[in-house]
């Protein structure tokens, strides 16, 4: 497996762009990714009750399991907005798909921003017919400009496979910095390839990578109403059909996975107001669930997230959240570690010196490692600290 560049135009017959029709006070934020051949498709979506138009519209569409291009925008979530906001998001699919000369219903759409806001529907159907002009085998790092908010940089992943002797790739792009807790996040994420997979497939293989990446993220506890991980294979590679259980859908798998991961990340990485990229490494519970409720719980922690900000090795907090989690734990087998230094064994302090157990914190990058000493199942979480200006941004953030 090979890093490439790309995102999303990395695949083969993709092309992308990114462009400014107004929605933001400034910089780019319509996006369009389109396939010259017919995808197959999935997608994974928010769970929040307040499901945004986009979302609705794209769960819908997607049962057919074919798809071709997706339209999304930034500084408008298109979320509470009734049925208008499903007529506005319908009709800017429309447009997208007479300008690119496909069926409608082969649109898929993503909005990301303020929330009960009407989508400026005429603003993104001027913005449109620039947005298909400026479509590239290159624009993948345009496109995702074009979909962040918050977010301090693009995020962009893709890998090359090989198949039976034939390079197949994928790759992808995603925004996301706040509002940032499965399942998922405020976050869109878009996903090419050029393989030949089947959309049931396809379906199964996103959903179990997504559960390992995005659905183990988190910077503020908080669900949106637009998640979508969305993943299109146009099968341009010319590899053979991917069957699932094949040597050839274990690499394929592999390499959504790295995708997801990557991009997870990065969304854990560039959080709001952030300092510190954190790894919650859970192991030795008694089920998979177990570990993952436990490190949810300790990277969710207001109290472990301050605490990171302020390069204070209180362990006390994270063996608290670990407690609550809902996780089976035995107090007495549990041990716990900053970086490489060993707090906790089985349930006792080791009695570090501060220095040594802080030293860890000062890092940008810090590993919380737990062994509940319990079974065989492990899982990770990715998150940040929380800081002062977390708070800022978000009483400031209007669009």
């Amino acid at each position: 497996m090979r890093f490439v560049d790309g995102g999303v135009t990395a695949a083969k017959d993709f092309t992308a762009s990114g462009i400014r029709c107004g929605i933001k006070q400034q910089g780019t934020d319509l996006a369009v990714i389109y396939s010259e051949l017919d995808c197959s498709a999935a997608g994974v979506f928010t769970t929040n009750a307040f499901k945004a138009a986009p979302v609705l519209l794209s769960c819908e569409r997607l049962d057919s399991g074919r798809a071709r291009a997706i339209v999304a925008n930034s500084g408008n979530a298109n979320a509470c907005t009734g049925e208008q906001g499903l007529k506005d998001a319908e009709r800017v699919c429309a447009r997208a798909a007479d300008l690119l000369g496909i069926a409608p219903e082969l649109v898929l759409n993503a909005s990301t921003g303020i929330i009960g806001a009407p989508l400026p529907v005429e603003k993104i159907e001027s913005g449109l017919e620039k947005a298909v002009r400026s479509l590239a085998e290159d624009g993948g790092f345009q496109a995702a400009l074009a979909i962040m908010t918050t977010d301090t940089r693009p995020k962009l992943s893709a890998y090359e496979i090989e198949l039976a002797g034939t390079k197949v790739r994928v790759g992808g792009i995603c925004k996301g910095a706040g509002m940032i807790c499965p399942n998922m996040a405020t976050m869109l994420c878009f996903i090419t390839s050029d393989a030949q997979i089947e959309a049931s497939v396809l379906r199964r293989s996103l959903a179990s990578n997504v559960e390992r990446s995005f659905n183990c993220l988190t910077v503020d506890g908080d669900m949106s109403t637009n998640d979508c991980v969305i993943v299109l294979a146009n099968g341009a590679s010319g590899c053979r059909p991917i069957v699932e259980g094949s040597p050839d859908y274990d690499l394929f798998d592999r390499a959504l996975g790295q995708v997801c991961l990557d991009l997870a990340k990065a969304v854990a990485k560039d959080g709001e107001g952030a300092t510190k990229y954190v790894e919650v490494r859970v192991k030795g519970a008694a089920t998979y669930d177990d570990a993952k409720a436990a490190a949810m719980s300790v990277a969710n922690s207001p109290l472990v997230k301050t605490a990171i900000f302020g390069q204070d090795p209180n362990w006390g907090r994270v063996l608290c959240a670990i407690g609550k989690s809902g996780a089976k734990v035995v107090p007495e087998k549990t041990s716990l570690m900053f970086g490489d230094v060993k707090i906790v064994d089985r349930g006792e302090p080791v009695g570090v010196d501060t220095d040594k157990a802080k030293k860890p914190m000062l890092e940008t990058e810090l590993v919380i490692s737990v062994d509940l000493g319990l079974g065989t199942y492990d899982a990770t979480a990715f998150t940040c600290d929380l800081s002062y200006d977390y708070v800022r941004i978000n009483a400031e953030y209007h669009t």
